[in-house]
């Protein structure tokens, strides 16, 4: 599903700026058909940077990136992934269903398919009673379910979560935990951002830790917690350490 391997980027220096930055050096990790992998680290760690990378947004200096078999991501394989980024802006103007009707006819799905999908999810999400208020509108916590629900619309076979948590409320956060826990029920491949401990260890069966570009650890999240301590510790500074 994703593929890294030996993947360097550098970030050059900019006028007045600071100097070049090389925000992922040499990093190899894999995510395979049902798997949910966590992505952990610290600001500046790389996690943004791959991100970026398996959306296209940029490239990689050296090294390759394959996600669902796609080097270089076209429209097909955007059909066939959830992406939730960790802020979301959204056009002013358009109500919750308005967002989700245009995410759908953007994936091909019919008038019917959106409809019926979308009451499914903004149920689960709680903000269907809200569906037709505009999301400018909505607090921090129903703009990221609402943002949710737009990277859910077209039933994608991988997701790609960054800080789903982000903005929500105890409740919401077990609303969320719920869903994606739904989800790989359903074999769904998850790629999971977040800095928080607590989620990580519910949600995810691997993880993979960068720290300053580095791939620190990358394995089974059981074998980190049964491993070598000195790694545990740094595994939970990184986490706590964290704020993105």
């Amino acid at each position: 599903m994703i593929q890294f391997d030996q993947v360097h980027k550098t970030y050059p220096k900019q006028i007045n700026q600071s100097p070049a930055h090389h925000a992922l050096k040499g990093i190899s990790l894999s995510l395979k058909q049902g798997e949910t992998l966590g992505l952990i680290g610290q600001n500046g760690a790389g996690k943004s940077t791959s991100i970026r990378l398996l959306m296209g947004y940029i490239r990689a200096d050296q090294g390759s990136v394959q996600i669902l078999n796609d080097s270089h991501i076209s429209p097909n394989t955007r059909k066939r992934i959830g992406y939730l980024p960790e802020t979301s802006n959204f056009p002013p103007n358009l109500t919750c269903m308005e967002l989700l009707r245009f995410a759908g006819r953007c994936c091909d799905m019919s008038k019917q398919d959106i409809v019926s999908r979308s009451e499914v999810l903004l149920q689960k999400l709680g903000i269907w009673d809200a569906r037709n208020r505009k999301v400018s509108d909505y607090s921090k916590g129903m703009r990221q379910r609402a943002s949710f629900a737009t990277a859910l619309i077209h039933d994608p076979e991988l997701l790609i979560l960054d800080e789903p948590m982000s903005g929500l409320d105890p409740i919401g956060r077990a609303e969320i935990i719920a869903l994606i826990q739904d989800l790989q029920a359903q074999n769904k491949s998850i790629l999971f951002c977040s800095h928080l401990l607590d989620d990580v260890e519910r949600i995810t069966n691997k993880v993979a830790i960068l720290h300053q570009g580095n791939m620190l650890y990358d394995g089974k999240i059981d074998a980190l917690i049964q491993g070598d301590e000195s790694l545990q510790d740094a595994f939970v500074r990184i986490v706590k350490g964290s704020a993105s």
